[in-house]
């Protein structure tokens, strides 16, 4: 009988939480970003309400307005530009008009790729229509894969607006959010683990989200729209491209190089080929000014779990997933290792007695 009772309470707890994860399940990454957001950016509200003596809710009013204008600005310019090249070059393609410029002679020298760009470059300078033609499987392959990327970038902006008034309520009620996630650390290990946990959590997700993806995200914003305003082609893409290098913290610069490559490849002035190619370069550098200032010291996480993180992430969840992946895969490492650390001490205490 006993039995009995013990699988039937085991059956509803699960039946409970199996509905609890269902109901919560499309809300999952939004939430998961905005606890990123809300933890990276408490320090700044503790700051703000120091100098300013403002609540608790006008100064998160305050930061989710300022990251809205940070967030809105740059990706309406990218998008604007990104909706203008392809209304431009449709209508051009319409009224017969479109014109493919012929490929610089060093691309046909360019290792693995060079000789078949070069060929299918300079089909489509001579006779696009034609090579349209010839090509139209793998044209409607990469518009499609295109306007998914496209479609992708814009919702995770939009999901990065919601986490961002989300992260805003939780800053709000930071202090009291601080205290119920300390006590369930406390609940599932122990009164003097727990605390230690929880502020390890915290710190982790802090480091990550303000050393690498935050340093990394205002890069990619400065390099997309330095890219967007040079008139470079696919914008957009070189922007998503430099992201992902800083994430990864190979050097933008790679990008910089070939986004100014084709900005020679154009019709533009030598004067203003020259002045974006070394804004381009600078921007492509941002991450090396910022890092020396905002990381007061290394990052304690090991480089491959960020990077395994950044990639698992968006690989499941686009890229919105790709920081919430690398956040909390970084603090779920160094919580893992500090009780393995801290069960390894009570072996050796219990040995030592």
């Amino acid at each position: 009988m006993a039995l009995n009772t013990t699988l039937i309470r085991f059956a509803l707890i699960v039946l409970v939480v199996a509905i609890c994860v269902w109901a919560f399940a499309p809300f999952m990454p939004i939430m998961l970003w905005a606890i990123v957001l809300a933890v990276a950016l408490y320090p700044a509200q503790v700051f703000l309400q120091r100098k300013l003596g403002w609540s608790n809710g006008r100064i998160a009013t305050l930061i989710v307005l300022c990251g809205l204008l940070g967030i809105g600005v740059p990706s309406f310019m990218v998008g604007n530009a990104f909706v203008s090249k392809i209304l431009g070059a449709y209508a051009e393609y319409e009224a017969g008009s479109l014109v493919v410029p012929e490929p610089p002679p060093g691309v046909a020298d360019w290792p693995l790729v060079g000789s078949k760009l070069n060929e299918a470059w300079t089909a489509a300078a001579t006779d696009f229509p034609a090579f349209l033609e010839t090509q139209q499987p793998q044209v409607r392959s990469a518009l499609s894969s295109l306007v998914g990327m496209a479609t992708g970038a814009a919702s995770s902006v939009f999901q990065m607006i919601g986490a961002l008034m989300i992260a805003g309520i939780l800053l709000a009620w930071a202090e009291a959010g601080s205290r119920s996630v300390r006590m369930i650390f406390v609940s599932i290990s122990d009164p003097v683990l727990g605390p230690e946990l929880h502020e390890l959590t915290t710190k982790t997700v802090r480091q990550v989200a303000v050393g690498i993806i935050g340093i990394a995200f205002v890069t990619a914003i400065i390099f997309g729209a330095v890219a967007t305003l040079g008139g470079v082609p696919a914008a957009p893409l070189f922007t998503i491209l430099a992201l992902l290098l800083a994430i990864m913290q190979v050097p933008v610069t790679l990008v910089a190089l070939v986004a100014a490559g084709l900005l020679w490849a154009g019709d533009s002035s030598v004067v203003h080929n020259s002045i974006f190619t070394v804004l381009l370069i600078l921007a492509s550098l941002t991450d090396n000014f910022l890092k020396p200032v905002i990381l007061g010291r290394g990052l304690d996480v090991p480089m491959p779990v960020v990077l395994i993180g950044a990639l698992g992430g968006m690989m499941s969840g686009g890229i919105l997933g790709m920081f919430i992946g690398a956040a909390f895969l970084s603090a779920g490492y160094q919580v893992f290792m500090k009780w393995v650390e801290s069960r390894n001490e009570e072996v050796e205490n219990d040995r030592g007695s």
